[in-house]
């Protein structure tokens, strides 16, 4: 297998349909990545300049995650894309870092190993012009839901942006009542086809990464000068070590890939892109906290996973069985009250004795971090904690099983002050300061 070299091709783009083409080689297997623009709004003069190829390049590479794990060879040949060598860098970082859950769950060691090798970059031309506006990734979750209303309290010119929207995405766009600008992915099925067969690898590839870059394409093309996401401080933590470093689900939400993503975006168009999370300084318990001053979203969001409306179908908004689920829950529980997160959720879900075990692997008790977009393991224990005197979740089945297990593991001092680390701001991000300081008043 180490003899198989993953190609990737030079991609197109035809600003009269909007559509992007990308083209990968692997083994014997040609495989087509396809995704499509509106055609409406589009400013076909940025898509000839050299900042769009550059990104349309780097898009191809990025995408190139979801074909490259079928094998995952040592080998990566993106000759036919025209990057710098902090390009590359930056490459080598998706490939390895970006790909970590997957080779630590298909136990595939790669880090340090693989190598990347790219054609000359091409030369700079005018750097494109953006307006001071936002364009904002909406998951349908609480976190993108508490950015949406940040920036709408200081006033802030945005737009949400989505690729393949469905169910509270759809919905909580709906509710916000601002534009929604979406772009149709479409994967290739031969790719979807092998990864259900023996010989072919399957898991878990960096979504954030892959909506970035194509956020940043959809930026350069229709007129914003920032791409935002809302990824919290908890998201740096890692899972599990594996081969000699942290593998982290959330990877491409840490703060190391933003600086990362950031600084490449950045010197592709000259300055003129800007990529920032704007719930860096926050943990999930402060998101959570500033989630819950509104209800305005009560019944259009969700952060679960496994939920139907997700699929594409009725159902449910929370399954209350995952991780997802188990977690906002209980960060949630310090800032509602009973009636308000149950309607929410449809469910108790403290109240079932079946989610004890995986509670006791949220809060560190046991096992390690679920591989879930979920926050720290102290986080959890400390808002388990935190609750577990309050009248309407002192009872619950799994808040009664834990508490003592968690004093005595922790201790409540230590429990008490994680608990007030995480509600208080970090300075570690890369918000830029004028819109620091206009969120400022509405985040306090």
């Amino acid at each position: 297998m180490s003899q198989i070299s993953f190609i990737i091709d030079a991609p197109a783009f035809d600003p009269s349909t909007g559509e992007a083409k990308f083209f990968y080689r692997l083994a014997r297997h040609t495989l087509v990545e396809t995704l499509r623009f509106p055609v409406e709004g589009l400013e076909a003069a940025r898509a000839e300049t050299a900042a769009f190829a550059t990104l349309l390049d780097l898009s191809a590479a990025v995408l190139g995650v979801s074909y490259f794990k079928l094998l995952a060879p040592f080998e990566i040949d993106a000759t036919a894309l025209a990057l710098s060598k902090a390009q590359r860098a930056f490459l080598l970082d998706v490939y390895e870092n970006g790909l970590g859950e997957f080779y630590a769950r298909n136990d595939l060691k790669r880090f340090g190993r693989l190598t990347i090798s790219v054609g000359a970059p091409r030369e700079d031309d005018v750097p494109p012009t953006l307006p001071d506006r936002a364009l904002v990734l909406i998951g349908g979750g609480k976190d993108s839901l508490v950015s949406v209303q940040l920036l709408e309290s200081a006033g802030a010119q945005m737009s949400l942006f989505a690729v393949n929207p469905k169910g509270p995405i759809l919905s909580s766009a709906e509710r916000s009542g601002l534009p929604l600008l979406t772009v149709e992915r479409v994967l290739d099925p031969e790719m979807i086809a092998l990864g259900q067969k023996p010989g072919y690898y399957n898991g878990h590839v960096p979504s954030t990464a892959i909506n970035s870059m194509i956020a940043a394409l959809a930026g350069l093309l229709y007129g914003y000068g920032n791409i935002v996401l809302s990824n919290e401080r908890s998201a740096s933590e890692g899972n599990v070590e594996f081969d000699g470093r942290q593998a982290n689900h959330q990877y491409s939400k840490s703060i190391d890939f933003e600086r990362a993503i950031r600084d490449v975006l950045s010197t592709a168009t000259s300055g003129a892109l800007g990529y920032f999370s704007l719930l860096r300084p926050y943990s999930e318990a402060r998101i959570a906290a500033l989630f819950a001053r509104s209800n305005r979203y009560d019944d259009v969001f969700s952060s679960c996973n496994r939920n139907f409306r997700l699929a594409g179908h009725d159902g449910p908004l929370w399954c209350g069985k995952c991780p997802k689920c188990h977690f906002v829950f209980l960060i949630f529980g310090p800032h509602m009250s009973k009636e308000r997160l149950t309607k929410i959720f449809g469910q108790n879900v403290l109240d079932n004795p079946d989610n004890i075990d995986p509670y006791r692997e949220l809060t560190g008790l046991s096992g390690h971090k679920p591989w879930e977009c979920v926050g720290e393991i102290l986080e959890a224990a400390a808002c388990l904690w935190r609750i577990a005197d309050n009248p309407d979740w002192r009872d619950s089945a799994v808040v009664k099983a834990l508490k003592p297990d968690l004093e005595a593991f922790y201790g409540p001092a230590r429990l008490h002050s994680a608990y007030e680390e995480f509600m208080t701001d970090s300075t570690d991000h890369l918000i830029p300061e004028h819109i620091e300081s206009a969120v400022a008043p509405y985040a306090h």
